[in-house]
């Protein structure tokens, strides 16, 4: 490489980085201080996990002789796990819907960004590989071992960067996944890094006018492609061997658009899971949520446990 094709490449990907922090808040995440206990019902508590960390909120209701839910939220770029759980809505519907909800922390790259190993376009853009997969999976086997979690009831669901690692979670432990929701990711442009052997339910929602993750695909860097809402969908139709005809309807998820502005689209599938894109027309890539997402989106999850 030339130093003149070496200083483009180095500036092209400032500017991503720059770009995403942006559009996911830009908000350096400061990891929180850890509180190895156990947490109580009715309260939040910071759990230490090694040398990484996760929040768990445990609703009121939480009783350990009824087996509960468990949601793992999982941050964008340059967020942390509160901030994403938040904006989902995932932490009052907790309380609300009774289930557990656990939010990792990813690394700290060398700008200061939090984020997830998923695929090789999002985001591990300093090229260091760790094993975020192995540690969410740990973050889901450690609240399964101090609390009653319904194994067939446990759940991703993730924005941007985490959207994809909620994806990666899917592909690789439907032994432990039973459903996950991408919020404006994508999988990985391989399809061979996706064969998980056994149904999962997939719900993939983003904006056809997303200006980060491109609603038809794209890329961040040379060599570094993503597929697009679509053919995400269509890979996971595939995989859950789903019904060819979907059944389609609206819904207003978006409070700055005027709605119904999402298009809803749903495929029933092998083992009794479920394949759904909903399309925010118009929208952006962190949408400012209508009153009804949170309450929608977490009833799509617990609706679709496993079967066995």
């Amino acid at each position: 490489m030339t130093t003149t094709s070496a200083r483009k490449t180095a500036a092209w990907a400032a500017a991503v980085l720059l770009l995403l922090a942006a559009c996911t808040g830009g908000s350096d995440a400061a990891a929180p201080t850890p509180t190895p206990t156990r947490v109580a019902p009715g309260s939040s508590g910071t759990v230490d996990l090694d040398d990484r960390t996760f929040t768990l909120d445990v609703p009121s209701g939480y009783d350990a002789d009824e087996p509960a839910p468990l949601v793992v939220s999982l941050h964008g770029y340059s967020e942390a796990g509160a901030s994403t759980a938040t904006y989902l809505g995932l932490r009052d519907q907790s309380e609300e819907k009774g289930y557990l909800l656990a939010y990792p922390e990813g690394l700290v790259d060398r700008a200061g960004k939090q984020y997830w190993n998923a695929t090789p376009a999002c985001c591990s853009f300093d090229g260091a590989d760790p094993d975020d997969d192995g540690f969410v999976t740990r973050v889901i086997e450690t609240v399964q071992a101090q609390y009653a979690v319904d194994p067939k009831r446990v759940f991703v669901i993730g924005h941007s960067n985490g959207a994809f690692m909620a994806l990666r979670m899917a592909c690789h432990h439907p032994d432990l996944i039973a459903a996950a929701v991408s919020v404006a990711g994508a999988n990985d442009a391989d399809p061979s890094a996706c064969a998980p052997g056994r149904p999962v339910s997939v719900l993939q929602v983003q904006a056809d006018t997303d200006e980060v993750i491109r609603y038809e695909g794209g890329s961040v860097g040379p060599g570094a492609p993503y597929p697009g809402a679509e053919q995400t969908v269509a890979d996971w139709r595939a995989i859950d061997e789903c019904d060819a005809s979907p059944t389609l309807g609206t819904a207003d998820y978006d409070s700055t658009l005027p709605g119904p502005e999402t298009v809803t689209s749903s495929w029933s599938c092998s083992h009794g899971t479920e394949v759904g894109l909903w399309t925010i027309v118009g929208g952006a890539h962190g949408p400012t949520w209508s009153d009804a997402f949170a309450p929608d989106v977490t009833a799509w999850m617990l609706a679709h446990g496993r079967e066995a």
